[in-house]
Parts: C-alpha cells; structure tokens; sequence
C-alpha cells in the first residue's frame, strides 16, 4: 500500500484538485491513512508523470491555480492490479506499548498518559460515531456507501478497543496502587 493507491482510490471515487483531495483526506481517507498536503500534492505530480492520472484542463492553470486531477484507464488498471494483490497486515508502531513495557521493568506512573490516549481515542470514537449517524444510519445503503461503512466500523471497533484498553490499564493501575510492589 502506497500513498499513490489512497490517491487513485479517491480519484476513482471523483475527480479533484490537490486541495480538495487534501481536504477529502483531512475529513475521510487520512483516518487510516494519513497523508500531509505537501505529500499529496508531491504525489499528483508523480502520478501525472507516471501517466496514472491527468489534469482535467487542457490548458495547466497559471502557477499556484487550481489543478483539476482525473484517474486515467492506466491508474485504475494499476489500482485493480494493487486491489487483486496480497498483502500481509502491517505491524503497527506504538510507542505507548513500549513505554507500557519498560514501566515493568523502571517503574513509574503511566496513568496521565494513559489517560490522555484515552481521551484521544475516545474522541475519535465520538467523530466515528457523528460520520456514523450522518451517513450511515436510517437508509438503505448502496454499494459503494456499504463498503465506506466497512471502513468506518473497522475504526469505530479499532478505537472502542483503546478505550477499553485504556480502562483496563487504568483500572491495573488502582489496583497496584493499593498494593504497591516494586519492579524486579
């Protein structure tokens, strides 16, 4: 998985402008794979040069004008090509796992920063449940809002086990709290 496949995935769905799909990545697709503008917009150029995608316009725009992009038979072939693939799950960096770990062994107390991933995650898990209610709820969904909500529910169970995560930890660290031990 590449930047430049959440790109023509999005370019498949519509046409935009680098600042539009900015925008749709701020709002939609950068919340399972973030992407900065500047990336995006490095990212269009290669794939223009590459012959994956085009500017609607005839003409380019003049310099800092907006730039309409459209996915060309060659950047669906190659987003077909990419989908058809295997690709094992990607091992996740987390660097509160690790600082969780070395706590067994140094000691310390974790719980403010627990409970600032807990907050973080349980926001998240509030912004899912918002996109939820407004698009997802009360009608019959097509094919393609069916397999957006796949997506959503993969990060509204992602971000409710956090939370639950977060809650078991804090609840350990009462309980260690009343017996106190010190690490080996």
């Amino acid at each position: 998985m590449s930047l430049a496949h959440a790109i023509l995935t999005a370019l498949n769905e519509k046409s935009a402008s680098g600042l539009e799909l900015a925008r749709r990545f701020d709002r939609s697709i950068g919340y399972f794979w973030p992407a900065s503008h500047q990336q995006i917009y490095r990212e269009l150029a290669r794939l223009e040069r590459d012959g994956l995608i085009r500017q609607i316009e005839d003409d380019a725009p003049a310099r800092g004008g907006k730039r309409t992009y459209e996915i060309l038979v060659e950047g669906r072939d190659e987003l077909r090509a990419w989908l058809e693939s295997r690709e094992d799950p990607k091992l996740t960096k987390d660097a509160l796992m690790v600082r969780v770990r070395a706590s067994a062994s140094l000691g310390g107390d974790l719980r403010e920063e627990i409970v600032r991933h807990r907050a973080l995650h349980a926001e998240l898990l509030e912004e899912y449940r918002r996109i939820e209610q407004r698009d997802f709820v009360g009608e019959e969904l097509s094919f393609t809002a069916g397999r957006q909500y796949l997506v959503l529910q993969w990060g509204l169970h992602l971000q409710k086990a956090r939370v639950d995560w977060a809650d078991a930890v804090l609840t350990q660290l009462d309980q260690e709290q009343e017996r106190p031990s010190a690490p080996e």
